[in-house]
């Protein structure tokens, strides 16, 4: 039995890997999540869902490796994206109201990366969702912010919640967009499990 690990304590990850069948524990990662400078935002993603997921495995290697337990640590992240610009969370409601006049009538990408580390080896995916904004009013972006939703939304939107009323169309996955994708997860999960 391999042990696997949610590099995370996200709420909607917990609930999305436990829709797959899983059984697995959460560790959240400690890492600077400060993009580099230069850095390509699908490559920001991958950086991060990967040093989230060796975070993990390295401070648990030592332990599980004295007693040959197999393992797996499943890392992610997601990132919202438009012409290039990674938007993070936002830090007031003019940065908000900023990001949201961006995304007002416009498609943007959802970029989410996963990434599982073994005992063994490594691998990282990312999958890229377009996502196309209805156009907001002044009054509709003051009335999300004040629900508390955006505070701690990439992107400053949350495609499960209440603002999945601004969303005309998406080309993608859902699952992704919300912050892990089931098809991918699952395809490579099966395929490191089983190599380990």
């Amino acid at each position: 039995m391999t042990n696997l690990i949610l590099a995370s304590q996200s709420p909607r990850r917990k609930s999305l890997l436990t829709q797959l069948g899983y059984e697995f524990s959460c560790m959240p990662a400690n890492i600077d999540e400060t993009p580099k400078v230069g850095e390509q935002p699908a490559d920001y993603v991958a950086r991060l869902s990967f040093e989230k997921a060796t975070n993990i495995a390295d401070s648990i290697i030592a332990d599980l490796t004295e007693d040959k337990t197999p393992f797996a640590v499943l890392g992610s992240d997601t990132s919202v994206v438009i012409d290039g610009r990674i938007l993070g969370k936002p830090e007031d409601f003019n940065d908000f109201a900023d990001m949201m006049n961006l995304l007002s009538g416009n498609c943007h990408q959802v970029m989410t990366a996963i990434s599982v580390v073994t005992n063994q080896t490594s691998e990282t995916q990312v999958i890229v969702a377009d996502v196309y904004f209805a156009s907001l009013t002044e009054q509709d972006i003051k009335a999300y912010w004040e629900t508390g939703e955006p505070q701690d939304k990439a992107g400053g939107y949350g495609i499960q919640g209440i603002a999945g009323k601004f969303v005309t169309k998406i080309n993608g996955s859902y699952s992704a967009i919300v912050g892990l994708p089931l098809y991918e997860t699952n395809q490579l999960l099966n395929q490191m499990l089983t190599v380990n």
